[in-house]
């Protein structure tokens, strides 16, 4: 399996290597302007086929995350649209920006893109991640889908990096997953403190 990352964020090379350390053959995609400052993304560039535009680093992958920023999704909607097969599985890493409305950035993928195979997962970290989470003390991330095998995929990928996968239902509950960041975004916000707010889901 090759796991394809689309972004060029800190969430991008967190969960690359991540999964690189598990012996995952990961493959990164980022814009064609994208430029390979940050130490990490010149180690990564130095290794032999590991970054490349959006639409070859879709292509050669089985799993799709999508960690790129909310102005780059037509770019990565359109490299989708043009796959002849829905035998990929997406998922989407990123949260729309704030408004009253919650505008969802998975049905947005759905839509543009005209592929269905798309879930959600991992956005309650951040496109900063770890940056959100210096101690790295978050241990649960949520998804949701609608394909019961391609749900099972997904959180066997979420647990073999250590996080705890949090199932939440199908696609319809997207848009909540969006929201549950935006409010600890909001929390930070009106703590106006230079630290992050995450939550965890406790049974009593």
């Amino acid at each position: 399996m090759t796991l394809g990352i689309i972004g060029g964020t800190k969430l991008s090379t967190t969960l690359g290597n991540k999964y690189m350390s598990m012996g995952i053959n990961v493959v990164f995609g980022v814009r064609e302007e994208f430029e390979l400052r940050p130490i990490e993304w010149k180690i990564l560039s130095m290794q032999k086929d590991k970054v490349f535009g959006y639409c070859e680093a879709i292509n050669r992958s089985d799993v799709i995350l999508i960690c790129c920023e909310n102005e780059y999704l037509p770019l990565v909607c359109h490299c989708l649209s043009q796959l002849e097969s829905t035998d990929k599985i997406i998922l989407d890493c990123t949260n729309g920006n704030y408004n009253p409305n919650f505008g969802c950035n998975t049905k947005y993928i759905q839509e543009k893109s005209g592929y269905e195979r798309v879930l959600k997962g991992f956005n309650n970290l951040g496109l900063d991640y770890p940056n959100s989470d210096p101690l790295e003390l978050v241990k649960e991330t949520y998804f949701c889908g609608n394909a019961e095998v391609d749900k099972f995929r997904i959180k066997r990928l979420i647990e073999l990096i250590g996080f705890r996968a949090i199932d939440v239902g199908d696609l319809n509950n997207a848009p909540l997953l969006e929201a549950i960041y935006h409010l600890r975004k909001q929390i930070s916000h009106q703590k106006n403190e230079k630290i992050d707010y995450h939550f965890k889901l406790m049974s009593v």
